[in-house]
């Protein structure tokens, strides 16, 4: 059954000990499976995440011509083990203009991008269109791209929807910038041996950014595993339950909340997060963290000292305009918090309870959930969007130590007290 519309997080009495074990990683997952899909024969990815941002890539590439295959995962629910048979860098071929080959993407912005520059190697006509928030989201710089290779993309604003011309190899050079998304830059390089591109990222630390290196780890992977890889732990996801350790000011050696197989091959910049804790110094969304910033900002308010976070401009195009909502949820709670640009500033201060909106944003909603777990009275509205990513989080919050937190969820409009089987959101 789905998630009520109104969830109450009640406080914790107190920090357990407990092991979580969290999904794999959304951004791995979906850019093993365009590398499965464009290499040679079967490729198994073993605790590859399966949510929703996940299942559409799987349907788009089903949908596309790939067989693939998914299987439960004996560790975690929320994991499943995916084969897909690669084609040898061939794409299947698309429609005509009139009746192109129709991918939804929803809102999932790897899919979005990782799709345009895959079908771009195919024969004929795909329309690559998402919800309503995905049509507002960047595109044009993969767009020019994209173009300067000599591909035709039909979009009046240059973003979705779009209508795409495959025309297959055009071998040349293009210019990305990852100021806006670094999964432009992810896109090209993935389909650029296949494409004969040579690719120039450019941007603010395009030589050292953290989700680029990530692709470029992944892609070095694929050709030493072979057809097996398997997928870490999701870091972004696993940040809200070390983040749970900082709010009883328990750091360090002394952890009592931990994550389980925490990921260490250095692929994911939010595997650092544990490493700020307690946070000390101003952090950047650029250079220190990706989506775990969001975590350390919802932690700011209990923080010894005044905290910044500055470089937070790409949070403005994702799921939701993050920093204004961030700033909104947090002052209705009483933060005592200032925007300054694509900075906030946080002065520590007590905080109460609120009805939390959380914008169909999965990591709006996880963020103030974490915080229930010490504010009272903090109530999500529609907290089903975590689906996107971590579909059984509220579950892993009500499951008795040591595999949960023990924490008391309930129904905000009842009151009724909801047992972790009725937690998954779908």
């Amino acid at each position: 059954m789905p998630l009520p519309e109104v969830l109450e997080i009640v406080p914790l009495q107190g920090l357990p000990r407990a092991e979580i074990c969290v999904p794999g990683s959304k951004s791995l997952t979906n850019r093993a499976l365009i590398l499965a899909a464009l290499g040679e024969g079967r490729c198994v990815l073993e605790g590859a995440l399966w949510s929703e941002d996940t299942q559409v890539m799987v349907d788009c590439l089903s949908r596309l011509g790939w067989k693939v295959s998914v299987e439960p995962d004996r560790e975690e629910a929320a994991n499943c083990c995916i084969s897909l048979e690669g084609l040898g860098g061939r794409v299947p071929p698309g429609g005509t203009h009139d009746q192109p080959l129709e991918l939804f993407v929803g809102n999932a912005g790897t899919a979005a991008r990782f799709l345009t520059a895959l079908v771009c190697l195919g024969e004929g006509w795909y329309r690559i269109s998402g919800v309503p928030r995905m049509h507002e989201r960047p595109q044009a710089e993969l767009f020019a791209a994209l173009r300067s290779l000599g591909y035709r993309i039909e979009s009046p604003n240059d973003r979705l929807p779009a209508l795409i011309l495959g025309s297959g190899p055009l071998p040349g050079k293009c210019r990305v910038s990852i100021e806006k998304s670094s999964q432009f830059a992810s896109a090209l390089l993935m389909c650029a041996c296949v494409g004969g591109w040579e690719v120039e990222v450019v941007g603010a630390n395009a030589d050292e950014a953290p989700y680029v290196e990530m692709t470029r780890g992944l892609m070095a992977a694929f050709a030493q595993a072979g057809g097996r890889i398997v997928i870490e732990p999701d870091a972004s996801s696993g940040s809200y339950f070390w983040a749970v350790n900082a709010l009883w000011g328990v750091t360090g050696p002394d952890w009592a909340v931990r994550v389980r197989h925490w990921p260490d091959s250095g692929w994911q910049v939010d595997a650092r997060f544990p490493n700020l804790l307690p946070l000390q110094r101003p952090l950047s969304r650029a250079t220190d963290l990706g989506d775990s910033i969001m975590t350390a900002i919802v932690l700011a308010p209990f923080a010894r000292h005044p905290l910044s976070f500055v470089d937070l401009g790409r949070l403005r195009v994702q799921e939701c305009e993050r920093v204004l909502a961030l700033r909104t949820e947090l002052t209705k709670c009483g933060a005592r918090v200032r925007e300054k640009g694509d900075t906030l500033e946080f002065v520590p201060g007590p905080l109460h309870g609120a009805e939390i909106e959380t914008y169909d944003d999965h990591r709006m909603a996880m963020c103030f959930a974490l915080l229930g777990l010490k504010v009272p009275g903090i109530r999500l509205l529609k907290p089903g969007c975590v689906k996107k990513s971590f579909p059984n989080f509220f579950q892993k919050l009500a499951l008795p130590p040591p595999e949960g937190l023990g924490a008391e969820l309930r129904d905000g409009r009842s009151g009724r007290i909801l047992p972790p089987a009725e937690l998954t959101a779908e």
